[in-house]
């Protein structure tokens, strides 16, 4: 079934917009309720949970990107038009807009509204590296889903999976964003836009470059189906 731009602006919208409250969300609540004890663990958990929601939901109309750094990979391999790119844009931003507008009337403002922060101890050189790391790692395990036809359905938990893995053993590092729209809302709505650069640049390498390494695949493989 072939979905409208309009109903997979929705479906963008609304998975981004969940993924942000999670992600963000659990961060703030860390430091409202709990001081910040629960830590990375609980932050990578949330993005996990919300993904699981949103792949499972939305994954068929509009192949659950909720990231513009994603949606380029999209692009890259010929799955998305041009004017689809316009669409996915403005769904997955004003999402992540609302979905930290939502975070800080219900859940609070501590911890910047979550956002995304480096750590400096690590060279810029390294911090850079390891967010194009984080955001290629993601956008291969998402074209590998879609290659193999949604892992039988466990494409929820291989996506969710790689976003919690990324955020536990490098947000130390990096903060692990691999996500300008979930970078960009709270920085705006928290004033912290410092370090925004990183998360507006990173994930865009890291899923161009994957985005070219399987371009070659899946023009084979619609070749394949059309024979």
């Amino acid at each position: 079934m072939a979905y409208s731009n309009l109903q997979i602006f929705i479906a963008e919208l609304i998975g981004t917009f969940i993924l942000v409250i999670f992600a963000t969300g659990s961060i703030v609540y860390d430091a409202e309720v709990f001081d910040g004890k629960l830590g990375i663990p609980f932050a990578a958990i949330a993005p996990f949970l919300a993904l699981l929601i949103g792949v499972y939901s939305f994954g068929k109309i509009s192949l659950a990107h909720f990231n513009p750094a994603v949606t380029i990979g999209y692009y890259i391999t010929g799955h998305i038009t041009k004017l689809q790119v316009v669409y996915y844009f403005a769904a997955e931003i004003i999402g992540a807009l609302l979905g930290s507008f939502f975070v800080l009337e219900f859940i609070g403002d501590k911890a910047n509204l979550g956002v995304n922060a480096p750590n400096y101890d690590f060279s810029i050189f390294l911090i850079f590296t390891v967010e194009v790391l984080a955001s290629a790692m993601l956008m291969g395990v998402i074209f590998y889903v879609v290659y193999t036809k949604g892992l039988r359905g466990f494409s929820g938990v291989a996506i969710g999976g790689i976003v919690g893995l990324d955020i536990l053993f490098l947000a130390f590092i990096s903060g692990a964003s691999m996500n300008p729209a979930r970078a960009l809302a709270p920085a705006l709505f928290s004033g912290v836009i410092s370090d925004l650069w990183i998360y507006w640049m990173a994930p865009f390498v890291g899923t161009i470059i994957v985005g070219f390494l399987f371009r070659g695949k899946f023009r084979a493989q619609r070749a394949a189906n059309y024979e």
